[in-house]
Protein backbone atom coordinates (compact mmCIF):
# COMPACT_ATOMS: atom_id res chain seq x y z
CA UNK A 1 0.00 0.00 0.00
CA UNK A 2 1.15 3.42 -0.95
CA UNK A 3 -0.22 6.96 0.34
CA UNK A 4 -0.13 10.62 -0.62
CA UNK A 5 -0.85 12.38 2.71
CA UNK A 6 -2.49 15.94 3.48
CA UNK A 7 -1.67 17.01 -0.16
CA UNK A 8 -3.31 19.06 -2.98
CA UNK A 9 -5.64 16.22 -5.59
CA UNK A 10 -8.10 16.80 -7.41
CA UNK A 11 -11.21 14.45 -6.44
CA UNK A 12 -13.82 13.61 -8.42
CA UNK A 13 -16.54 15.32 -7.62
CA UNK A 14 -15.12 17.74 -5.46
CA UNK A 15 -11.95 19.44 -7.42
CA UNK A 16 -8.95 20.14 -6.12
CA UNK A 17 -8.65 19.42 -2.25
CA UNK A 18 -6.40 18.64 0.97
CA UNK A 19 -6.70 15.20 1.20
CA UNK A 20 -5.43 11.69 1.42
CA UNK A 21 -4.66 8.79 -1.35
CA UNK A 22 -3.89 5.49 -0.34
CA UNK A 23 -3.67 2.82 -3.07
CA UNK A 24 -2.51 -0.58 -4.58
CA UNK A 25 -3.36 -0.99 -8.03
CA UNK A 26 -6.55 0.46 -7.59
CA UNK A 27 -7.43 3.59 -5.07
CA UNK A 28 -8.44 2.11 -1.45
CA UNK A 29 -9.27 5.23 0.58
CA UNK A 30 -9.24 8.96 -0.23
CA UNK A 31 -9.17 10.61 3.07
CA UNK A 32 -8.87 9.55 6.58
CA UNK A 33 -6.08 7.05 7.60
CA UNK A 34 -4.84 3.58 7.10
CA UNK A 35 -1.90 1.96 8.86
CA UNK A 36 1.29 0.75 7.24
CA UNK A 37 1.02 2.64 3.80
CA UNK A 38 4.09 3.71 2.17
CA UNK A 39 3.98 7.59 1.95
CA UNK A 40 5.57 9.28 -1.10
CA UNK A 41 6.24 12.65 0.00
CA UNK A 42 5.45 15.28 -2.43
CA UNK A 43 7.04 19.37 -2.21
CA UNK A 44 5.24 22.21 -1.39
CA UNK A 45 2.97 23.35 -4.42
CA UNK A 46 2.25 19.75 -5.70
CA UNK A 47 -0.91 18.41 -7.14
CA UNK A 48 -2.07 14.99 -7.58
CA UNK A 49 -3.66 14.24 -10.96
CA UNK A 50 -5.71 11.59 -12.44
CA UNK A 51 -3.12 10.35 -14.99
CA UNK A 52 -3.19 12.12 -19.03
CA UNK A 53 -4.47 9.81 -21.52
CA UNK A 54 -3.37 10.84 -25.18
CA UNK A 55 -5.95 9.20 -27.46
CA UNK A 56 -3.84 10.19 -30.70
CA UNK A 57 0.04 10.02 -30.38
CA UNK A 58 1.92 8.61 -33.27
CA UNK A 59 5.49 8.55 -31.49
CA UNK A 60 8.01 9.98 -29.03
CA UNK A 61 11.44 9.10 -28.27
CA UNK A 62 12.74 8.02 -31.54
CA UNK A 63 10.35 5.61 -32.49
CA UNK A 64 6.62 5.32 -34.24
CA UNK A 65 3.80 3.19 -33.94
CA UNK A 66 4.42 2.15 -37.96
CA UNK A 67 7.74 1.00 -37.09
CA UNK A 68 5.71 -2.14 -35.77
CA UNK A 69 7.72 -3.40 -33.48
CA UNK A 70 7.37 -3.91 -29.29
CA UNK A 71 10.13 -2.91 -28.85
CA UNK A 72 9.30 0.91 -30.40
CA UNK A 73 6.10 0.60 -28.76
CA UNK A 74 7.71 0.20 -25.29
CA UNK A 75 9.98 2.60 -26.09
CA UNK A 76 6.98 5.13 -26.62
CA UNK A 77 5.45 3.74 -23.84
CA UNK A 78 8.46 4.71 -21.19
CA UNK A 79 9.04 8.08 -23.43
CA UNK A 80 5.16 9.76 -22.75
CA UNK A 81 4.86 8.44 -18.88
CA UNK A 82 7.64 11.41 -18.28
CA UNK A 83 4.81 13.95 -19.38
CA UNK A 84 2.07 12.51 -17.12
CA UNK A 85 0.75 9.90 -19.48
CA UNK A 86 -0.95 7.15 -17.90
CA UNK A 87 -3.03 6.06 -21.38
CA UNK A 88 -2.65 6.25 -24.77
CA UNK A 89 -3.45 4.92 -28.72
CA UNK A 90 -0.78 3.99 -30.63
CA UNK A 91 -1.77 6.26 -33.64
CA UNK A 92 -1.05 4.77 -37.01
CA UNK A 93 -0.94 6.92 -40.38
CA UNK A 94 -2.09 6.68 -43.87
CA UNK A 95 0.40 3.88 -45.27
CA UNK A 96 0.49 0.53 -47.42
CA UNK A 97 -1.63 -1.60 -46.08
CA UNK A 98 1.58 -4.65 -45.22
CA UNK A 99 3.22 -1.40 -43.38
CA UNK A 100 -0.57 -0.87 -41.43
CA UNK A 101 -0.60 -4.67 -40.92
CA UNK A 102 2.34 -4.47 -39.32
CA UNK A 103 1.67 -1.79 -36.95
CA UNK A 104 -1.73 -3.41 -35.71
CA UNK A 105 0.07 -7.15 -34.81
CA UNK A 106 2.57 -5.32 -33.13
CA UNK A 107 0.06 -3.23 -31.16
CA UNK A 108 -1.81 -6.76 -30.61
CA UNK A 109 1.77 -8.82 -29.84
CA UNK A 110 2.30 -5.53 -26.99
CA UNK A 111 -0.58 -5.87 -25.34
CA UNK A 112 -0.63 -9.50 -25.04
CA UNK A 113 2.61 -9.26 -23.24
CA UNK A 114 1.10 -6.88 -20.41
CA UNK A 115 3.64 -4.96 -20.08
CA UNK A 116 3.84 -2.88 -16.70
CA UNK A 117 6.80 -0.71 -18.37
CA UNK A 118 5.57 3.05 -18.98
CA UNK A 119 2.13 3.92 -19.95
CA UNK A 120 -0.57 1.61 -21.07
CA UNK A 121 -1.72 1.12 -24.36
CA UNK A 122 -5.30 1.10 -24.38
CA UNK A 123 -5.72 0.46 -28.64
CA UNK A 124 -5.29 1.91 -31.84
CA UNK A 125 -6.21 5.34 -33.43
CA UNK A 126 -6.20 4.60 -37.14
CA UNK A 127 -5.36 7.51 -38.64
CA UNK A 128 -6.13 7.03 -42.63
CA UNK A 129 -5.84 5.85 -44.96
CA UNK A 130 -9.56 6.32 -45.47
CA UNK A 131 -8.98 10.34 -46.36
CA UNK A 132 -9.81 12.97 -48.47
CA UNK A 133 -6.43 13.40 -50.98
CA UNK A 134 -6.49 17.32 -51.00
CA UNK A 135 -6.48 17.54 -47.27
CA UNK A 136 -3.87 14.69 -46.26
CA UNK A 137 -1.53 16.64 -44.31
CA UNK A 138 1.78 14.98 -44.21
CA UNK A 139 0.17 11.93 -44.78
CA UNK A 140 1.85 10.01 -48.02
CA UNK A 141 -0.71 10.96 -51.08
CA UNK A 142 0.31 7.36 -52.39
CA UNK A 143 -1.54 5.58 -49.71
CA UNK A 144 -4.39 7.64 -49.31
CA UNK A 145 -7.15 4.74 -50.26
CA UNK A 146 -10.90 5.01 -50.27
CA UNK A 147 -13.29 3.52 -47.64
CA UNK A 148 -13.29 -0.50 -47.77
CA UNK A 149 -14.99 -2.21 -44.24
CA UNK A 150 -13.21 -6.02 -45.80
CA UNK A 151 -9.98 -4.08 -45.47
CA UNK A 152 -11.04 -2.28 -42.06
CA UNK A 153 -11.99 -5.70 -40.61
CA UNK A 154 -8.99 -7.08 -41.53
CA UNK A 155 -6.61 -4.48 -39.40
CA UNK A 156 -9.15 -4.55 -36.82
CA UNK A 157 -8.82 -8.75 -36.25
CA UNK A 158 -4.98 -8.29 -37.44
CA UNK A 159 -4.47 -5.89 -34.04
CA UNK A 160 -6.27 -8.17 -31.75
CA UNK A 161 -9.98 -5.92 -32.56
CA UNK A 162 -8.50 -2.99 -30.36
CA UNK A 163 -8.79 -0.37 -33.26
CA UNK A 164 -10.78 2.17 -30.46
CA UNK A 165 -10.72 5.43 -33.21
CA UNK A 166 -10.77 5.91 -37.12
CA UNK A 167 -9.76 9.15 -38.89
CA UNK A 168 -11.69 9.26 -41.86
CA UNK A 169 -12.91 12.44 -44.56
CA UNK A 170 -16.85 11.49 -44.85
CA UNK A 171 -17.12 13.18 -48.21
CA UNK A 172 -15.33 10.38 -49.88
CA UNK A 173 -17.16 8.07 -52.12
CA UNK A 174 -18.81 4.74 -50.19
CA UNK A 175 -17.95 6.52 -46.85
CA UNK A 176 -21.47 7.29 -45.30
CA UNK A 177 -22.25 3.18 -45.57
CA UNK A 178 -18.13 2.38 -43.82
CA UNK A 179 -19.53 4.95 -41.32
CA UNK A 180 -22.69 2.67 -40.37
CA UNK A 181 -20.31 -0.63 -40.16
CA UNK A 182 -17.99 1.05 -38.22
CA UNK A 183 -20.32 2.07 -36.09
CA UNK A 184 -22.04 -1.72 -35.91
CA UNK A 185 -17.83 -2.51 -34.42
CA UNK A 186 -18.51 -0.37 -31.50
CA UNK A 187 -15.55 1.91 -33.56
CA UNK A 188 -15.52 6.14 -32.81
CA UNK A 189 -15.99 7.55 -36.08
CA UNK A 190 -13.61 10.88 -36.06
CA UNK A 191 -14.08 13.48 -39.32
CA UNK A 192 -10.64 14.31 -40.26
CA UNK A 193 -8.32 14.73 -42.98
CA UNK A 194 -11.19 16.12 -45.06
CA UNK A 195 -12.72 18.80 -47.58
CA UNK A 196 -16.25 17.87 -46.02
CA UNK A 197 -19.03 20.21 -46.41
CA UNK A 198 -21.58 20.86 -43.48
CA UNK A 199 -24.01 18.48 -44.84
CA UNK A 200 -21.79 16.11 -45.36
CA UNK A 201 -20.55 16.55 -41.55
CA UNK A 202 -24.33 16.01 -40.51
CA UNK A 203 -24.72 12.92 -42.80
CA UNK A 204 -21.86 11.42 -41.17
CA UNK A 205 -23.20 12.31 -37.75
CA UNK A 206 -26.51 10.99 -38.79
CA UNK A 207 -24.67 7.81 -39.68
CA UNK A 208 -22.47 7.68 -36.46
CA UNK A 209 -19.90 10.07 -36.61
CA UNK A 210 -19.19 11.43 -33.31
CA UNK A 211 -15.89 12.95 -33.26
CA UNK A 212 -13.41 15.69 -35.20
CA UNK A 213 -9.51 15.05 -35.62
CA UNK A 214 -7.45 17.74 -34.36
CA UNK A 215 -9.63 20.57 -34.76
CA UNK A 216 -8.70 23.27 -37.23
CA UNK A 217 -6.01 21.36 -38.38
CA UNK A 218 -6.33 19.34 -41.80
CA UNK A 219 -9.88 19.98 -42.53
CA UNK A 220 -12.47 22.32 -43.99
CA UNK A 221 -12.62 25.63 -42.61
CA UNK A 222 -15.17 28.04 -41.67
CA UNK A 223 -16.52 30.40 -44.27
CA UNK A 224 -19.50 32.56 -44.00
CA UNK A 225 -20.79 30.65 -46.93
CA UNK A 226 -19.95 27.37 -46.13
CA UNK A 227 -19.21 26.72 -42.33
CA UNK A 228 -17.31 23.39 -43.42
CA UNK A 229 -15.73 21.05 -41.04
CA UNK A 230 -14.49 23.78 -38.76
CA UNK A 231 -17.98 25.54 -38.13
CA UNK A 232 -19.53 22.29 -37.53
CA UNK A 233 -17.34 21.71 -34.86
CA UNK A 234 -18.06 24.76 -33.24
CA UNK A 235 -21.68 24.62 -34.01
CA UNK A 236 -23.15 21.27 -33.41
CA UNK A 237 -22.96 20.47 -29.24
CA UNK A 238 -22.81 16.16 -29.91
CA UNK A 239 -19.73 16.72 -31.96
CA UNK A 240 -16.44 16.05 -29.51
CA UNK A 241 -12.96 17.23 -30.81
CA UNK A 242 -9.36 16.94 -30.49
CA UNK A 243 -7.35 20.09 -29.73
CA UNK A 244 -2.90 20.07 -30.21
CA UNK A 245 -2.92 22.79 -27.92
CA UNK A 246 0.81 23.69 -28.79
CA UNK A 247 0.23 27.29 -29.99
CA UNK A 248 1.71 26.04 -33.31
CA UNK A 249 -0.86 23.97 -34.68
CA UNK A 250 -3.54 26.37 -33.65
CA UNK A 251 -3.40 29.75 -32.20
CA UNK A 252 -4.66 31.16 -29.09
CA UNK A 253 -7.52 33.01 -30.21
CA UNK A 254 -8.73 30.09 -32.03
CA UNK A 255 -7.92 27.57 -29.12
CA UNK A 256 -9.71 30.27 -27.07
CA UNK A 257 -13.24 30.56 -29.62
CA UNK A 258 -13.49 26.63 -29.59
CA UNK A 259 -13.15 26.56 -25.70
CA UNK A 260 -15.98 29.24 -25.69
CA UNK A 261 -18.12 26.75 -28.07
CA UNK A 262 -17.87 23.35 -26.64
CA UNK A 263 -19.35 22.20 -23.70
CA UNK A 264 -16.18 21.13 -20.97
CA UNK A 265 -16.72 17.24 -21.89
CA UNK A 266 -16.72 17.83 -25.23
CA UNK A 267 -13.17 18.32 -25.83
CA UNK A 268 -9.85 16.68 -25.63
CA UNK A 269 -6.48 17.62 -25.81
CA UNK A 270 -3.93 15.32 -27.64
CA UNK A 271 -0.30 15.59 -28.75
CA UNK A 272 -0.24 14.36 -31.91
CA UNK A 273 3.13 13.76 -31.19
CA UNK A 274 5.58 11.84 -33.94
CA UNK A 275 8.69 10.25 -33.25
CA UNK A 276 10.83 13.59 -32.59
CA UNK A 277 9.37 13.89 -29.24
CA UNK A 278 11.55 13.87 -26.37
CA UNK A 279 14.58 14.32 -28.83
CA UNK A 280 16.89 16.97 -29.32
CA UNK A 281 16.25 19.36 -32.50
CA UNK A 282 17.28 18.08 -35.62
CA UNK A 283 16.72 15.70 -38.90
CA UNK A 284 13.38 13.36 -38.29
CA UNK A 285 11.16 11.49 -40.34
CA UNK A 286 7.33 10.49 -40.98
CA UNK A 287 6.09 7.96 -42.77
CA UNK A 288 9.07 7.73 -45.02
CA UNK A 289 9.21 12.04 -45.14
CA UNK A 290 12.16 13.95 -44.36
CA UNK A 291 10.95 16.19 -41.40
CA UNK A 292 13.02 19.27 -40.19
CA UNK A 293 12.20 19.50 -36.30
CA UNK A 294 13.22 23.09 -35.21
CA UNK A 295 11.92 25.51 -32.17
CA UNK A 296 9.68 23.20 -31.13
CA UNK A 297 8.15 23.07 -34.65
CA UNK A 298 7.80 19.59 -36.50
CA UNK A 299 8.04 20.29 -40.51
CA UNK A 300 8.27 18.94 -44.03
CA UNK A 301 10.96 19.86 -46.53
CA UNK A 302 7.73 21.99 -47.89
CA UNK A 303 7.10 23.56 -44.82
CA UNK A 304 3.79 21.24 -43.72
CA UNK A 305 3.36 20.57 -40.22
CA UNK A 306 3.86 16.98 -39.78
CA UNK A 307 2.83 16.28 -36.45
CA UNK A 308 3.70 17.86 -33.13
CA UNK A 309 6.76 17.49 -30.13
CA UNK A 310 3.98 18.29 -27.80
CA UNK A 311 4.21 17.22 -24.49
CA UNK A 312 0.45 16.65 -22.50
CA UNK A 313 1.68 18.52 -19.42
CA UNK A 314 2.62 21.46 -21.68
CA UNK A 315 -0.63 21.64 -23.49
CA UNK A 316 -2.21 21.59 -19.84
CA UNK A 317 -0.03 24.53 -19.21
CA UNK A 318 -1.28 26.34 -22.71
CA UNK A 319 -4.47 25.99 -21.58
CA UNK A 320 -4.67 27.19 -18.53
CA UNK A 321 -1.70 30.17 -18.96
CA UNK A 322 -2.35 31.18 -22.36
CA UNK A 323 -6.17 30.22 -23.22
CA UNK A 324 -7.47 31.04 -19.68
CA UNK A 325 -8.93 27.66 -18.66
CA UNK A 326 -9.49 26.51 -14.98
CA UNK A 327 -6.74 24.05 -14.55
CA UNK A 328 -9.14 20.93 -13.72
CA UNK A 329 -11.16 22.18 -17.10
CA UNK A 330 -7.76 21.72 -18.65
CA UNK A 331 -7.22 18.30 -16.61
CA UNK A 332 -10.91 17.47 -17.86
CA UNK A 333 -9.86 17.75 -21.15
CA UNK A 334 -6.90 14.79 -21.24
CA UNK A 335 -8.58 12.94 -18.52
CA UNK A 336 -12.34 12.17 -18.05
CA UNK A 337 -13.03 12.77 -21.53
CA UNK A 338 -10.85 10.90 -23.49
CA UNK A 339 -11.48 8.18 -21.12
CA UNK A 340 -15.17 8.60 -21.69
CA UNK A 341 -14.57 8.34 -25.46
CA UNK A 342 -12.58 5.20 -24.84
CA UNK A 343 -15.06 3.87 -22.76
CA UNK A 344 -12.73 3.20 -20.10
CA UNK A 345 -14.16 6.14 -17.69
CA UNK A 346 -15.24 3.77 -15.69
CA UNK A 347 -11.58 2.61 -14.41
CA UNK A 348 -9.58 5.38 -15.19
CA UNK A 349 -9.71 9.44 -16.07
CA UNK A 350 -10.20 10.88 -12.42
CA UNK A 351 -9.28 9.58 -8.79
CA UNK A 352 -11.82 7.78 -6.73
CA UNK A 353 -12.34 4.82 -4.86
CA UNK A 354 -12.37 1.71 -6.82
CA UNK A 355 -10.15 3.18 -9.86
CA UNK A 356 -7.23 2.07 -11.20
CA UNK A 357 -4.36 4.41 -8.96
CA UNK A 358 -3.49 5.91 -12.35
CA UNK A 359 -1.69 9.71 -11.49
CA UNK A 360 0.35 12.24 -12.84
CA UNK A 361 1.94 14.03 -9.98
CA UNK A 362 2.90 18.12 -11.05
CA UNK A 363 4.93 20.33 -9.70
CA UNK A 364 4.27 24.12 -9.37
CA UNK A 365 5.81 24.86 -13.15
CA UNK A 366 3.60 22.04 -14.10
CA UNK A 367 6.44 19.92 -14.33
CA UNK A 368 6.43 15.73 -13.61
CA UNK A 369 7.49 14.76 -10.77
CA UNK A 370 6.04 11.49 -10.66
CA UNK A 371 3.91 9.10 -12.94
CA UNK A 372 1.92 6.29 -11.70
CA UNK A 373 0.25 3.65 -13.53
CA UNK A 374 -1.74 0.86 -11.71
CA UNK A 375 -0.25 1.80 -8.65
CA UNK A 376 3.43 1.68 -10.21
CA UNK A 377 5.53 4.09 -10.09
CA UNK A 378 6.60 4.63 -13.95
CA UNK A 379 8.24 7.39 -14.06
CA UNK A 380 9.95 9.99 -10.83
CA UNK A 381 11.85 13.06 -11.51
CA UNK A 382 15.59 13.30 -10.68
Amino acid sequence: MKAFKNVSVYVEGKGIVKSSVYFDEKIEKLGGCMKGAEEISLPEGAVVLPGFIDEHIHGAGGSDAMDGTTKDLSIIAETVAKEGTTTFLATTMTQSKENILKAMRAVKEYRETGSEKGARIAGIHLEGPFIAAAHKGAQPLEYVAAPNAEVFDEYNEASGNCIKIITLAPEVDGAIGFIRHLKEKGVVVSIGHTGAKCTEVLQAMDAGATNITHTYNAQSPLHHREIGVVGSALLFDDLYCELISDTIHVSVPAMQLLVKNKKADKLALITDAMRAKGLADGISELGGQTVIVKNGEARLQDGTLAGSVLKMNVAVKNMVEKVGVPLTQAVDYCTINPARTLKIDGETGSIATGKRADFAVLGKNYEVLYTIRDGKIVYKAE
